[in-house]
């Protein structure tokens, strides 16, 4: 299950909910939280889409631009109980995903420079740090350490405004917002985790 928010503080939220495999030991389920930066012009403001009336709301639809792969690799580790700093949703959406929430290094930097405490995050292990630290997908041992790929991918989100041209009789139409134009995107997430058992999506086939 994967849920995706954005709020008014430029943070988007990934959650993801991931079934357990419990003849190898794991929960029920698995939480994961990704949290990133919103660029300016990435997503339509909410007061537009508000302002726009919508034709067969309960027809299934498909994007109309299919975006490619944004690969992230999400070296720090966020505290939930400080997060509220990024945004007031972070703990009501991330709780389940208390030990797995992360963002990356240029993101924190980011949120550093706009005033957050550094207390909200954890440099995670690098390469560098853990001597033999592998992907996921190569490590046969469940309990080494080793980094973790996440891939998901967002089938429909309103990426950009339509406009159309008013017909006048003068013959030079007006633009107008008529419509939204929608997108898919993917995304694949790279991040430390202490051992295998916590990756077990990510093997090689």
């Amino acid at each position: 299950m994967l849920r995706f928010t954005l709020y008014d503080q430029n943070v988007k939220i990934f959650r993801a909910l991931i079934l357990g495999e419990l003849e190898r030991g794991q929960n029920q389920y698995q939480a994961l939280c990704f949290l990133s930066r919103l660029n300016h012009n990435e997503i339509i403001p909410s007061e537009s889409m508000a302002r726009l009336r919508q034709k067969n709301p309960l027809a299934i639809r498909l994007a109309e631009e299919r975006r490619g792969l944004e690969q992230l690799t999400m070296s720090t580790a966020v505290n939930l109980s400080r997060a509220g700093q990024l945004s007031s949703h972070v703990y009501n959406v991330c709780s389940e995903a208390r030990e797995a929430i992360y963002t990356s290094q240029e993101d924190a930097k980011h949120w550093l420079d706009k005033g957050a405490e550094g207390s909200v995050f954890e440099i995670l292990p690098q390469t560098a740090d853990v001597p033999g630290l592998q992907p996921c997908r190569v490590t046969t041992d469940l309990w080494q350490p080793c980094l973790c790929v996440y891939s998901l991918r967002l089938e429909w989100y309103p990426c950009l405004l339509k406009f159309c041209r008013s017909r006048e009789t003068t013959g030079k139409g007006a633009p107008y917002r008529c419509g939204i134009k929608s997108c898919s995107k993917g995304y694949q997430f790279t991040y430390y985790v202490p051992q295998k058992q916590l990756c077990l999506w990510d093997e090689e086939t």
